[in-house]
C-alpha cells in the first residue's frame, strides 16, 4: 500500500501555472514601459524650466509645460494603479490555483515523515510568494530593464556623465550580487528555525491543559526563549547583510547624485551643457537607480518566496508521482479484508517494526487486537486503514488494495476513531457528517444513535447545530469520544477500525460501544478494536494478540484468551483435602 495521498483531479506543474499568467507578465511589462517612459517627465520638465522659461522669462510657455506634465503624471498615476491591482490578482491567482494542493500535502505530511514533517510548511511557502507577488517587489524587477532607457538620456545629455552614471550603476550591481551571495544562507537558516519556533507554540496550545496544571510554564518558557533567541539571531544576521548593502547602495546612489551635478556644474562652466541639462542628469540619473534600490529593499521578500516556491516545487512534484492516476470505479468491498505478511513502521520510519501479519475477516466478523504498550498495536492499525504504506506485504479489501479506490471515496469503505480524538472547529453534526458538503440529516442521526449520543446531542440548547472546538462548546474527554465514535460510525462503512475506543468512557459509554460493534456488524461490516481493557472487545469473535512488533495469538477469542491468560492455581484444596 502507498503513502497517503491526498485528492486530486490531475497533477498540477507549477511551472504551468505560472506559464498561464505570461499574458498578464507580459501586459505588466507593457505598463512598465509606459510608467518608465512618463518617469522622464520630471528631468523634462525641470530642463524646459531652467533652459526655456527662466531664460526667456515666458509665462505662458510655464503654464503650458506646466499642464503638459500635470497630465503626464496623472496618466502615470493611473498605470502606477493598473500595475499594482494587476500585480495583486497575479498573487491571488496564483494562490487560488495551488492553495489547495498545498493544504493537502500540509495535512497528509504528517503521516509520510513523522517529526520530519515539521519542517516542511507548504500553506505559509505559498503565503510568502503570494505575498511577494502582489507587493513592490515585482514592480522594482519590471522597472529594472529600462536602466538603460535613463542611462541612454544621461549619455545624449553629455558622454561624461553617462559613463559616470554608468560606473555607478555598475558597483551597485556588484553589491547586488554581494548581497545574494551573502544574504541566501542566513534567510534560509531563519526560516528553519521559524518553523521550530512555531511548533513550539503549536504544542504548548495543544498540551495548555498540562502545562498548566503540573507546573511546566515555566520550563516551556525557557524552551521557547531559547527558539525564539536562535530565531532572532538568525533574523538579526539575515537583516544586518539586508540593511548594510541596501544602506551602501543608497549612500551610492546619493553620492552619485552629487557627483553628477558636481561634473554637471563643471561641464556648465565650460558651457559644455547648460544648467538644466545638469540638474535633469542629476535627477535621470537618481531615477535610473531608484529601481535597484528597491529592489534590494524586497530582496529579504524576494529570497522568501525563491525558497518558498522552490520547496513547494518538490513537493508537489513529489506529490504528482504519487498522486491519483485515472482509474476504473471500483465497487465498495462486500466481503473481506485481508492482510497479507504486512510489515509497517511508524510514519516516516522505513524500517518494519511489524512484521509477517496475515489473517482474513469476512464481513460482520469483529477482531480485537491486544498487547502491552508498544506492541505496534495502532502502527498496525494506521497501515490497515492506510495512514502508513506497507513497507511489505498488502491490506486488500475484497482482493483490492486501497489505493485502487479515489480518495474521495475511502470515506465510503473506512471509519476510524484514533487513539487521539481530536474533533473540528465547527458544529456537531458537521463533525459527525465528516464536514460533507450536503450530509443527510438521517445518516447524521443514525451514525449518533449508533454510538448512543443522539440524547446528548439533542439536550444541548442548540442541537446538533451546537459549536464545539475553540470558538465553541468545551466537552468532556468521554463526549469528545462518543461523537468522533459517531463520525467513525457514519454512513456505516466496510471497516470500522477503533484504537481504544473505551478510554474516556464510563460504564453507560462503554455499554453504548459494544452495542455499536454488535450493530455494525449485523450491518455487515467488519470492526476491529484496538484496545487494553478487555470491556472493549466484548462483542467481537477473533483476537489478535501482538508482542513487540510480531503476532503471538490469533484466532476465536475465546480459544486465544485461554492460551494468553494462565490458569490461577487453587492454593490449599489438595492440603485440606
Amino acid at each position: 500500500m502507498s503513502a497517503p495521498r491526498p485528492p486530486a483531479a490531475k497533477p498540477i506543474d507549477v511551472s504551468g501555472v505560472f506559464a498561464s499568467l505570461r499574458s498578464a507578465f507580459w501586459g505588466i511589462g507593457v505598463v512598465s514601459l509606459l510608467i518608465n517612459v512618463l518617469m522622464l517627465t520630471g528631468p523634462l520638465f525641470m530642463l524646459q524650466v531652467y533652459d526655456r522659461v527662466l531664460a526667456s522669462g515666458s509665462v505662458p510657455t510655464l503654464i503650458v509645460i506646466g499642464g503638459l506634465a500635470l497630465s503626464m503624471y496623472v496618466f502615470y498615476g493611473l498605470l502606477e494603479g493598473v500595475r499594482g491591482r494587476i500585480l495583486a490578482r497575479v498573487g491571488q491567482r496564483v494562490d487560488a490555483q495551488l492553495s489547495g494542493i498545498a493544504y493537502a500535502i500540509s495535512t497528509v505530511l504528517p503521516l509520510r515523515l513523522g517529526a520530519q514533517a515539521a519542517k516542511h510548511r507548504p500553506v505559509q511557502d505559498l503565503d510568502s510568494v503570494r505575498q511577494f507577488l502582489s507587493g513592490s517587489g515585482p514592480a522594482a524587477i519590471f522597472d529594472v530593464p529600462w536602466i538603460p532607457l535613463y542611462l541612454g538620456v544621461v549619455f545624449l545629455f553629455h558622454p561624461v556623465l553617462g559613463y559616470l552614471a554608468l560606473a555607478g550603476a555598475l558597483v551597485i550591481c556588484v553589491l547586488i550580487g554581494l548581497n545574494e551571495m551573502f544574504s541566501r544562507k542566513p534567510a534560509a537558516e531563519a526560516a528553519q528555525v521559524a518553523g521550530r519556533r512555531n511548533s513550539v507554540v503549536e504544542a504548548s496550545r495543544r498540551n495548555a491543559e498540562a502545562v498548566q496544571s503540573m507546573g511546566m510554564m515555566g520550563a516551556m518558557l525557557s524552551r521557547w526563549t531559547r527558539e525564539n533567541d536562535a530565531y532572532l539571531a538568525k533574523q538579526r544576521s539575515s537583516a544586518d547583510w539586508a540593511g548594510f548593502f541596501g544602506t551602501a547602495i543608497k549612500t551610492i546612489r546619493f553620492l552619485l547624485q552629487s557627483a553628477i551635478l558636481g561634473v554637471g556644474a563643471w561641464l556648465a562652466i565650460q558651457q559644455a551643457i547648460t544648467p538644466g541639462v545638469m540638474i535633469a542628469a542629476s535627477i535621470m540619473t537618481s531615477r535610473a537607480l531608484s529601481p535597484v534600490e528597491q529592489a534590494v529593499s524586497q530582496w529579504r521578500g524576494f529570497i522568501a518566496a525563491r525558497q518558498g516556491l522552490t520547496r513547494l516545487k518538490a513537493l508537489i512534484a513529489a506529490e504528482n508521482r504519487t498522486g491519483d492516476d485515472e482509474m476504473l470505479d471500483l465497487p465498495l468491498p462486500q466481503s473481506s479484508l485481508r492482510l497479507e505478511e504486512l510489515a509497517c513502521g511508524p510514519a516516516g520510519i522505513r524500517q518494519a517494526f511489524i512484521q509477517g501479519v496475515n489473517l482474513e475477516l469476512a464481513a460482520g466478523e469483529g477482531l480485537g487486537v491486544i498487547g502491552p504498550s508498544g506492541s505496534g498495536k495502532s502502527t498496525l492499525a494506521r497501515a490497515i486503514v492506510g495512514l502508513t504504506p506497507a513497507l511489505k506485504g498488502a491490506v486488500r479489501f475484497d482482493g483490492a488494495e486501497l489505493t485502487q479506490w479515489p480518495a474521495d471515496r475511502i470515506g465510503d469503505i473506512i471509519g476510524y476513531l484514533p487513539q487521539d480524538v481530536q474533533l473540528f472547529d465547527g458544529t456537531i453534526a458537521e463533525n459527525i457528517s465528516r464536514f460533507a458538503l450536503e450530509p443527510s440529516s438521517d445518516v447524521v442521526i443514525d451514525a449518533a444513535k449508533l454510538a448512543d449520543v443522539h440524547d446528548l446531542i439533542v439536550g444541548l440548547p442548540d442541537g446538533y447545530n451546537t459549536l464545539i472546538g475553540s470558538e465553541g462548546m468545551a466537552m468532556s474527554g468521554g463526549q469528545r469520544q462518543r461523537i468522533a465514535l459517531a463520525r467513525a460510525l457514519y454512513g456505516r462503512p466496510f471497516l470500522v477500525l477503533l484504537d481504544e475506543p473505551n478510554s474516556n468512557l464510563d460504564s453507560d459509554g462503554e455499554a453504548a460501544l459494544t452495542g455499536a460493534i454488535k450493530s455494525m456488524r449485523a450491518h455487515g461490516s467488519i470492526v476491529v478494536v484496538i484496545a487494553h481493557r478487555p470491556s472493549a472487545i466484548a462483542a467481537v469473535d477473533k483476537v489478535l494478540c501482538l508482542a513487540e512488533g510480531k503476532v503471538v495469538g490469533y484466532g476465536p477469542k475465546d480459544e486465544v484468551m485461554q492460551k494468553l491468560v494462565a490458569p490461577v492455581p487453587t492454593r490449599g484444596v489438595a492440603a485440606n483435602a
